[in-house]
């Protein structure tokens, strides 16, 4: 099949480069003239792991393409997919204006029958403005709007196209969805439904499941600090918790709050669309306030262990990225940690296996990088951990007390084992669980902890 895609972000590009994976023919299509001459000349700009490898091999072969010109992108094409950014606007709604600019400019330039895709998470209603928008300009014979939300987490998000859960498709149209059949038959082969449904309740269906999953993280972030309060353990929680199968064992793990491109805006989406519709939504607008107050606990838990001061103080930083195995830092914690900490006076010395350049943009030589995880800690006054790669998760212990001013770490993702970091002399305190009151060494003591 022909295939275009409008937008090549983390959804168009993945989504693009997996389809030609299945031997289709895909156009990208981008205004950014400079990231289309990266990627004709090999270079994929997002880190997204197993991308380049696919990327590479359609490329070379002929089958994923990439320009600047919408016409010529989307001539020969059968299916157009709009992966365009839906920012939240400033009263808290998705900023449709790139994909209804999109849809007005193909209804100037389509000559023959396309099926409109909505790929981008968009809010209730999106597909009959897109289908209105078409409409100024097109017969509607010459089209069909679909929506088709993805539902790919970042880090793993070639394997979760290749091989989705569902696949959901939003359409009244007989035509359009035996189109949208043939094209995701090959990614279903082991049974995984492709789900039929009115575009409205496919749209909803996304800002739902990403809601539901921000709502049990929250969840489970209040019931770590009431651990603290109370002297339980939140791990241990967590696992009667999951055993239980109405329950499960995902996405209770707690720690600093949720980022990233999807969990803050669809709630926040959702949450307006609930109130423009006069449904006050009690519990999302609790998940949104808990995740903003969970996303300083971190710098709290260190500007008490200094006594308030935290002036001329160096803390070490591990992880940058909202999470591990991507470069992606829109609403990561780790950038809320790092303003607490600059905004006191601290010194920070950050490490990330991917994502440094970007928080270089953002913060300049207000923070150090560093080039390896242990170069982050020389001389520290505490090692703060706000992102779970793998790379931190077996450290040398001995290196690390070694090299810090004092042996002491603030873990926002309950990395290590207390018992193991109480043994090793460290001063351990994580989330939802005891604090590891070490024997302070004669630094500590200096270092103003008494």
């Amino acid at each position: 099949m022909n295939i275009a895609v409008v937008g090549t972000g983390y959804v168009g590009l993945v989504s693009g480069t997996c389809f030609a994976e299945t031997g289709n023919n895909v156009i990208c299509v981008d205004i950014d003239e400079n990231k289309v001459k990266k990627m004709r000349n090999g270079e994929v700009p997002i880190y997204e792991p197993g991308l380049e490898t696919l990327f590479e091999r359609n490329t070379r072969q002929g089958r994923l393409h990439f320009t600047t010109n919408l016409k010529e992108g989307i001539k020969d094409a059968e299916i157009i997919f709009l992966a365009l950014p839906t920012p939240p606007g400033e009263d808290g709604s998705a900023d449709l204006k790139y994909i209804l600019g999109v849809a007005n400019d193909l209804s100037k330039i389509i000559t023959d029958y396309k099926v409109i895709v909505d790929k981008s998470t968009v809010p209730v209603g999106t597909s009959e403005r897109v289908h209105a928008a078409l409409a100024k300009n097109l017969d509607t014979s010459l089209f069909d709007v679909v929506s088709n939300p993805e539902f790919l987490r970042e880090g793993v998000a070639v394997d979760d196209f290749m091989k989705p859960d569902r696949v959901v498709i939003g359409t009244d149209s007989e035509k359009a969805k035996e189109v949208m059949h043939r094209l995701y038959e090959p990614f279903v082969r082991q049974g995984n439904p492709i789900i039929y449904m009115d575009e409205r309740s496919a749209e909803m269906t996304k800002y739902a499941a990403n809601s539901y999953l921000a709502t049990r993280i929250s969840y489970m972030n209040e019931i770590a600090n009431l651990c603290e309060k109370v002297g339980a353990d939140v791990d241990k929680v967590r696992i009667g918790m999951g055993s239980d199968g109405r329950i499960g064992k995902r996405f209770l793990f707690p720690g600093v709050g949720y980022g990233g491109s999807c969990f803050p805006k669809d709630v926040q989406a959702l949450a307006k669309t609930a109130e423009e519709n006069g449904y006050d939504f009690k519990i999302l607008n609790s998940v949104m306030n808990v995740n903003g107050i969970q996303k300083h606990v971190l710098s709290e838990k260190i500007t008490e262990y200094f006594g308030g001061n935290l002036k001329g103080k160096t803390i070490g930083m591990w992880g940058l990225a909202f999470k591990p195995n991507t470069d992606d830092i829109r609403e990561a914690p780790a950038l809320y940690i790092i303003e607490d900490l600059l905004s006191q006076g601290a010194k920070v010395k950050a490490y990330d296996p991917e994502a440094m350049d970007n928080v270089k943009e953002m913060f300049g030589d207000r923070v150090t990088f560093v080039s390896e995880q242990y170069e982050a800690v020389i001389g520290a006054d505490a090692l703060a951990i706000v992102t779970e790669w793998s790379v931190f998760r077996t450290p040398s212990y001995k290196v690390m007390k070694e090299l810090m001013g004092a042996p002491v770490v603030f873990d926002g993702r309950n990395l290590y084992d207390s018992k193991t970091m109480e043994k090793h002399g460290f001063y351990y305190n994580s989330i939802g669980r005891n604090v590891v009151q070490a024997k302070k060494s004669p630094k500590a003591v200096m270092n103003g902890k008494k």
